[in-house]
């Protein structure tokens, strides 16, 4: 990450900064090397290098920095037999003892997670999304991943990321409407009772990001579509490594026409968001008799072969299949992405929104994946949050984490 994409200067509330987050695959030497530790780790610096197109004595010089900042270690027992000094030790990513915490507000649960340096969850929780005033929302949700972090008292949190829906600025207040939160303070609220750096994304963004950091490496030249799906419906856009993240806030397509439907959007509204969303959806299963309260129970009935399921969770598909068609047809990106529990909960959903989206496309060959985190992409696009200005700036970013943790000694 250059220094330009972290230009604006940090919020501070007391000792705590809000940083605006990249979103992004950084290139400078001290990401590259953390990155490529990370991603394929232990690595001896001449592959290392060979891999990051740096100079040998590039790489090596920002090893020994990040061993000793505590980030990489050494593999002394994996060096070659005969083999004499540093260089030839491979080096690697340190699991422990640091840690971030990443928060995934969502309109009605919130998850708190713990993550290691490489992104994997080490323990998470779920909480209600519950009161009508934002700053009380937030600091119950800071003081319970307050709490929830002292369960490693072994371990040394750097970091905390949140992803949400709505506008988020770079300052880490949000615009959230279906909330009804103006100007929200998320970051200082929750840094504040963290004492932790923080950084907050919108979370369709943040899924995006979440593909780029622990999906598989991807050619890092070109554009993908990020398609979100649950309560809210959302696009992202990824070009040449970066996720785009326009001044008028994310993408939302949840207004845009549903098309004609026959079982979903009981009340005839013609919305997207109405149709296809989980509360849209369990009201048209009640609506035909199925006593479920949840698109998980009604993926689970169509798993088992009930009709009605099957018939309302395939018209959900194809109604959002031809939705991405006609975005993807406007944007041409070199792939589509899908994300979110209305691709992932039902086995038959993703070869359906793709047959959908090719039939309502005038492309009709387009790559299309789904989300290596599965039902944990709400987590994973926190854990990328937590951890964006550490995978850019890992010196820096330790930097801040140094001072909140003093700040914190001295208020003790």
């Amino acid at each position: 990450m250059t220094a330009a994409l972290h230009a604006v200067a940090p919020a501070r509330t007391a000792d705590v900064p809000v940083v605006a987050p990249g979103l992004r695959i950084a290139d400078t030497p001290a990401a590259a090397v953390l990155r490529v530790a990370r991603r394929e780790g232990p690595i001896f610096r001449d592959a290392a290098a060979a891999r990051t197109g740096l100079s040998l004595p590039t790489v090596n010089r920002h090893v020994v920095a990040l061993v000793e900042a505590g980030l990489l270690r050494e593999r002394a027992d994996l060096a070659p037999s005969g083999a004499v000094g540093r260089p030839r030790l491979p080096f690697e990513l340190r699991r422990e003892p640091h840690l971030t915490v990443g928060i995934h507000i969502g309109y009605r649960t919130t998850t708190i997670t713990t993550h290691d340096l490489h992104g994997r969850v080490l323990g998470g929780i779920r909480t209600s999304t519950s009161g009508d005033d934002a700053p009380d929302v937030l600091a119950a949700v800071g003081d319970r991943a307050r709490r929830f972090l002292a369960r490693w008292p072994g371990r040394r949190p750097l970091w905390a990321g949140v992803a949400l829906g709505g506008r988020v600025d770079e300052h880490g207040r949000v615009e959230h409407s279906r909330l009804g939160w103006r100007e929200a303070p998320v970051g200082e609220l929750i840094g504040a009772r963290l004492g932790l750096p923080i950084s907050v994304a919108p979370h369709v963004e943040s899924m995006a990001a979440a593909e780029l950091s622990f999906g598989p490496p991807h050619e890092p030249h070109g554009s993908t579509l990020y398609c979100y799906a649950r309560e809210t419906i959302g696009v992202a856009l990824t070009i040449d490594g970066a996720v785009h993240n326009p001044r008028t806030g994310p993408g939302g397509i949840g207004h845009l026409p549903a098309g004609p439907t026959e079982l979903l959007d009981p009340r005839r509204t013609g919305r997207l968001d109405d149709a296809v969303s989980d509360t849209g959806v369990v009201e048209a299963a009640r609506t035909v008799g199925l006593p479920v309260g949840s698109t998980a129970e009604l993926a689970a009935r169509g798993e088992a072969g009930d009709g009605s399921a099957l018939a309302l969770l395939r018209e959900r598909a194809r109604v959002l299949g031809r939705c991405i068609g006609q975005v993807a047809d406007v944007i041409n990106p070199d792939r589509i992405i899908l994300g979110g529990q209305a691709f992932t909960e039902f086995s038959g959903t993703p070869r359906e929104v793709a047959r959908s989206a090719a039939e309502n496309s005038a492309v009709p060959q387009r790559e299309f994946q789904v989300t290596a985190a599965g039902n944990g992409i709400q987590q994973q696009a926190a854990a990328a949050v937590s951890l964006d200005f550490l995978y850019a700036d890992p010196l820096a970013a330790l930097r801040h984490a140094n001072r909140a943790t003093s700040a914190r000694g001295l208020r003790r």
